[in-house]
């Protein structure tokens, strides 16, 4: 396949575009300073862009099979996180002009507000508020998902997020904001950014999770 990933210097992000290539996609990677990508291969091209721009992002949108973003954006302490919006609005309006309407996105648990509610006790009084304006604005970038109905999309929900790589480990899923303990499986709080990235991969040989969101752990 030819994939267009946004976020490819990112830690996940970097993972991506290994494995991609690694299984034979040819990969496009939109990037805001191409220094930071130091993977070299025949089948990748890193090309400068404006993520919130779709004129700057249509020319690297054509021709192309899905579109993967990896892209993050940190909390701020004194202003609202609007990059996910902003980004997913400039994407899918240069997807519309070239002609492509299959995305794969990331955001995270929790990002519904009230589906921290049963979190274990660390993660509901301490890190939900302290990340609630990035889970915030994730969460207002899939509403907007969610009424594109000529785009094709799926949103990946990880836990926090570890800088390992990616296991064999067997992916556990739910059509929901967490996944919840099951059948005596105890869910941890995290996952590898290598995971997020198999996971992610394996979401193009089919039509699983197709205009849905998906939150996603290993076991």
């Amino acid at each position: 396949m030819k994939i267009a990933v946004l976020g490819a210097t990112g830690q996940t992000g970097q993972y991506l575009v290994n494995q991609a290539l690694e299984q034979g996609h040819t990969v496009t990677a939109i990037v805001r300073n191409p220094a930071k990508l130091t993977v070299h291969h025949d089948k990748l091209k890193v090309v400068k862009a404006d993520i919130f721009s779709p004129d700057s992002l249509k020319p690297h949108f054509k021709g192309q099979d899905v579109i993967m973003s990896c892209l993050g954006f940190p909390a701020s302490v004194f202003s609202s996180v609007t990059g996910y919006t902003q980004s997913m609005s400039a994407m899918v309006s240069a997807m519309r002009e070239a002609r492509v309407n299959r995305i794969v996105t990331m955001t995270s648990w929790y990002t519904e507000p009230n589906s921290g509610a049963q979190s274990p006790f660390l993660i509901r009084f301490l890190l939900l508020p302290m990340i609630r304006r990035v889970l915030s604005n994730m969460y207002e970038m899939e509403q907007f998902l969610q009424k594109t109905d000529d785009i094709n999309w799926t949103v990946v929900r990880p836990p926090g997020l570890k800088n390992q790589s990616a296991t064999a480990e067997e992916f556990l899923t739910h059509d929901g904001y967490s996944v919840p303990p099951s059948a005596g499986q105890s869910v941890g709080g995290s996952v590898g950014r290598g995971d997020v990235a198999r996971f992610m991969l394996s979401l193009l040989n089919s039509n699983a999770w197709v205009k849905q969101g998906v939150a996603m752990t290993t076991k």
